[in-house]
């Protein structure tokens, strides 16, 4: 049934509320870190130099990182972090709620009196996980105000705790505003893997650690703060406006002609964009084989799994793409072809002419869409329920879902799993991989053909984790999170697509190799294509800079060249941009180009396709 204007008007107000929600708490998300940082450094463009300013720095915004954290990023390698470093740990490190205090206080206090005993709480505290000095400790046990007895009444300890945490942040967001200096330091560098800066030194936890919620800003005309003072004094400039009409925006033709391509021979393979809890993206990698010279299609673009159909498929607004590498002698030595830059609707394309050989296909998406988004959930899912005999058994609710996952992760779409596509899924739920021996023994006791993975042993498998934990859901939703959906079982953080491959005079072959960032190969491929398509400017007053802006279908990228021998900072200022968002999340910020390199400034699409869109930068030189 077509839904009546009225509907029509209350789901556009509804989303567009949201996504101001959005906004105003990512907003918030950077006004206190740059608070936090602004109380320790005195220019946005400084960055931290030792372990002691880090860790101030996390206080100022409420955190209260132990040693062992403090270690974890800030290695014998680092030197040094920026602020966009800093953002990223803020948003690792999680302040602790008041729930997960109590819960863990209370996994201490077995007779659930309320009390721990000092004697028991300094054993625990200087003997287990970031074990606390004896100092810490009794610093704790000196506040009067929660003591009694001999006993430290952990409720009171939680609140203040947590008051304390609120007050630091408070402190530094106060300190903020009465400054006016400090309003003028608006920041971000957020650098891509093909900068040859910092690097955040972050130690990957296992894919089953259960992911909380994360979030990053979207609308890059969000916030609009006034020109900081390092832009103001700026020794070169150059401006790039690109106007977009709405009906121009996903509507560059790709050219596929059906009669001349019906002798084709094809190939295909499903895959899917995670997002990690930093807001990494992470997707499958292939290798394409073609066994004599051909005119070749590719084409990628978001899958509609099939037992999603009437429900709300976010993902299918994430722009998709794919670059096409050429491998040489080995593997790391890939030259970049094409890319799909072709566009009708969702769908990306190339079409033209490859030689015989090994080719590998990297997907891309920009982060514009596919990114942490914080959503009110009212309740959880539930996963499991028992039956009149008291047997374990799967909701309908969630065994779509697991359908939903089997189409996900059946890359050739045969309707079974190999070992090879199980092993994907398994890397990204538990890091580990299933040898021939499981294998063996899941053939014994789940659905199987051919040596495959039916749909039904799929959900039975399922179903045994859950009674291996007698009903108990946790490693379910540790397997859930880390595909992507939330607790109301909808896919948020993840994209699945696929991949067509049409060969005129051959049979393709492609197959998926790991399941991966896209690392510097990508980085450098990205940067390569807008260099050899985009318009290329020089900064005014710097013939060693240039700035590359290329539109492909609905989105632009801008990609900074530094030719110079000495690295550079750029401000990059799209407050005149017009219902835009930017992968970065920020209207205003800095990037740090090194000697002799390029790296991309910034994708941008429009935050509504429905209307005009206008992308209005200006990169200015720092220093």
């Amino acid at each position: 049934m077509a839904s009546t204007p009225g509907n029509q008007k209350a789901t556009h107000l509804e989303n567009s509320q949201g996504k101001k929600s959005q906004h105003a708490e990512e907003a918030i998300f950077y006004m206190n870190c740059r608070a936090a940082y602004l109380t320790v450094l005195k220019s946005s463009l400084e960055n931290i130099k030792s372990k002691e300013q880090l860790s101030l720095a996390l206080q100022q915004a409420g955190r209260n990182p132990s040693q062992k954290t403090i270690n974890k990023y800030w290695t014998s390698q680092t030197t040094s972090l920026n602020f966009d470093d800093f953002c990223a740990i803020l948003k690792k490190e999680k302040p602790a709620t008041k729930n997960e205090l109590l819960e863990a206080f209370g996994k201490i206090d077995t007779d659930k009196s309320g009390y721990i005993l000092h004697d028991e709480l300094f054993k625990i505290l200087t003997t287990r996980g970031d074990k606390m000095t004896w100092e810490e400790v009794t610093s704790i046990t000196k506040q009067a105000d929660f003591n009694c007895s001999d006993k430290l009444d952990y409720s009171k300890f939680c609140e203040l705790y947590l008051t304390t945490s609120e007050q630091c942040c408070k402190a530094a967001r106060d300190r903020l505003e009465t400054d006016p200096r400090l309003r003028q330091q608006h920041f971000g560098n957020q650098t891509e893997h093909f900068s040859h800066g910092i690097t955040l030194p972050v130690s990957k936890a296992s894919p089953r650690v259960s992911r909380k919620t994360d979030h990053k800003l979207a609308k890059g005309d969000s916030r609009a703060p006034s020109r900081p003072s390092s832009a103001q004094s700026s020794k070169a400039s150059t401006s790039t406006t690109v106007t977009v009409s709405a009906s121009s925006s996903r509507n560059t033709k790709l050219i596929i002609e059906p009669d001349t391509m019906k002798e084709w021979q094809c190939a295909q393979s499903k895959g899917c964009f995670y997002l990690e809890e930093d807001g990494e993206i992470i997707s499958h990698k292939y290798r394409l084989h073609l066994p004599q010279r051909s005119a070749v299609c590719v084409t990628i673009k978001p899958f509609t799994v099939p037992q999603a159909e009437g429900k709300s498929c976010r993902w299918l607004s994430v722009d998709t793409a794919l670059f096409i590498l050429k491998e040489n002698e080995t593997q790391e030595n890939l030259q970049l072809v094409s890319f799909t830059e072709l566009q009708n609707k969702e769908v990306f394309g190339w079409r033209g002419e490859l030689g015989a050989g090994v080719y590998w296909l990297l997907p891309f998406t920009t982060g514009c869409r596919l990114r942490k988004v914080k959503t009110q959930i009212t309740g959880e899912a539930e996963l499991v329920w028992r039956d009149e005999d008291g047997e374990l058994a799967l909701t309908r609710e969630f065994r779509a879902t697991l359908l939903e996952i089997f189409e996900t992760i059946d890359l050739d779409g045969n309707g079974l799993l190999s070992l090879e596509e199980y092993n994907f899924f398994e890397l990204r739920t538990s890091g580990e991989k299933c040898d021939q021996e499981a294998w063996a023994v899941c053939k014994e006791n789940f659905e199987m053909k051919k040596n495959e993975l039916t749909r039904q042993g799929f959900l039975d498998l399922n179903l045994m984790e859950a009674n291996d934990r007698d009903g108990d859901p946790w490693d379910l939703w540790v397997t859930l999170l880390s595909l992507g959906y939330n607790k109301a079982l909808e896919m948020t953080e993840a994209c699945p697509f696929v991949i067509d491959i049409s060969a005129e005079r051959c049979k393709p072959r492609i197959k998926a190799i790991s399941l991966e960032a896209g690392g510097s190969q990508l980085s450098r491929a990205v940067c390569r294509s807008v260099v050899n398509k985009g318009e290329a400017k020089v900064l005014d007053g710097s013939e060693n800079i240039f700035i590359y802006t290329y539109r492909s279908g609905s989105r632009i990228t801008s990609v900074i060249e530094n030719k110079s021998e000495n690295k550079v900072i750029i401000h990059v200022n799209n407050e005149q941009s017009k219902n835009c968002l930017n992968n970065r999340g920020l209207a205003i910020f800095a990037v740090e180009v090194a000697p002799k390199s390029m790296m991309v400034s910034q994708h941008v699409m429009a935050l509504n396709e429905q209307e005009e869109w206008i992308y209005s930068c200006v990169h200015s030189l720092v220093c």
